[in-house]
């Protein structure tokens, strides 16, 4: 039998530790960048360097370079652009709106068919009948942004997901001028759109840019709308719309497969990602990357929090390991 070398990439670190009755049966690896007001890097853990999809946190940029493209929205229609919504009344209203605004239906939509993110809203909409569509699913709200851009500047709504698409061609523009740093790979997101890979500095230096950015710029109008109006980029019931309404200021947006990115007014900053792509470690390190940016808020406690259930009883929880 041949011996299998070791790998030449070094192990990521914990970031997350699964405690059962005081046995920690799993832990959650990954790499985290944390950066000072100055935009200089204060903590890394893993290589944060290192490219990877940030998924639904590439948002912000995609809503920067609908505006830029030309589509003049703000408000709660900006941050639904930006938004991986939980498929709640008021989210699924507002992309009807968007759509009819600019003689376009839901049946325009290349989203995947699927159910709302939020379990609690999937739950009800199924009881009441419901059927997993498009319009449910929860980047209907970019993609909405995405075809009213194309209909304002008389691009092709049926290629609006070809990456050589002039939005696309623009999207990955904006991201790699906020990220400062060149797109690593192009692949395809779980919505179909165009996805851009950059490094967790990268990221976090994006968000750091919208935050600072003058007003009146794309960036700022995205940061400042999803900053009003969070419910409309996540829902009721999400760390992000906690952590941007309770902590004024913040930016924040998660994205699949455990990616985590934040911005305080300040400039601090940082991003995550959990290797296996486990969300359950993602409010346990969110909480503890905040408390190492200094932010001392009730809700840092209740974004953290992640028990396990033995039975009907709590017996450990999910722990930050840094």
């Amino acid at each position: 039998m041949t011996p299998i070398s070791p790998s030449a990439s070094p192990v990521p670190p914990v970031l997350a530790e699964v405690v059962r009755s005081g046995f920690t049966e799993g832990r959650h690896r990954g790499s985290l960048v944390v950066l000072a007001a100055d935009g200089s890097v204060e903590l890394a853990l893993g290589d944060p360097a290192a490219p990877v999809f940030p998924r639904s946190s590439n948002k912000p940029m995609q809503a920067a370079a609908i505006l830029r493209a030309g589509l003049d929205l703000s408000g709660e229609r900006l941050a639904l652009a930006a938004a991986s919504h939980s498929g709640e009344a008021f989210h699924l209203d507002l992309v009807r709106t968007v759509l009819a605004e600019h003689g376009l239906e839901p049946g325009d939509l290349q989203t995947p068919p699927d159910l709302p993110l939020d379990p609690v809203e999937a739950e009800a909409y199924l009881a009441a009948g419901g059927v997993r569509e498009p319009l449910t699913m929860n980047c209907s709200g970019k993609h909405a942004a995405m075809l009213a851009v194309c209909v304002r500047n008389g691009w092709d709504t049926a290629t609006y997901l070809d990456p050589a698409h002039p939005l696309q061609r623009l999207v990955g523009e904006v991201v790699a001028e906020a990220a400062g740093e060149p797109v690593a790979a192009v692949g395809t997101d779980g919505c179909g759109a165009p996805l851009m890979a950059i490094g967790l500095v990268g990221l976090a230096r994006a968000f750091r840019t919208f935050v600072l950015a003058e007003p009146g710029t794309a960036e700022r109008r995205v940061a400042d709308a999803m900053r009003e109006h969070p419910e409309y980029v996540a829902g009721t019931r999400r760390p992000d719309t906690w952590l941007m309404r309770e902590v004024p200021g913040t930016l924040s947006k998660m994205g699949a497969e455990a990616v985590q990115a934040v911005a305080l007014p300040d400039g601090r900053a940082l991003a995550f990602k959990i290797d296996d792509g486990s969300t359950r470690a993602l409010g346990p390190v969110l909480a503890r990357s905040l408390e190492l940016l200094g932010v001392d808020a009730p809700v840092v406690s209740r974004i953290g929090r992640a028990p396990l259930l033995g039975g009907a009883g709590e017996v450990g929880g999910i722990r930050a390991a840094f």
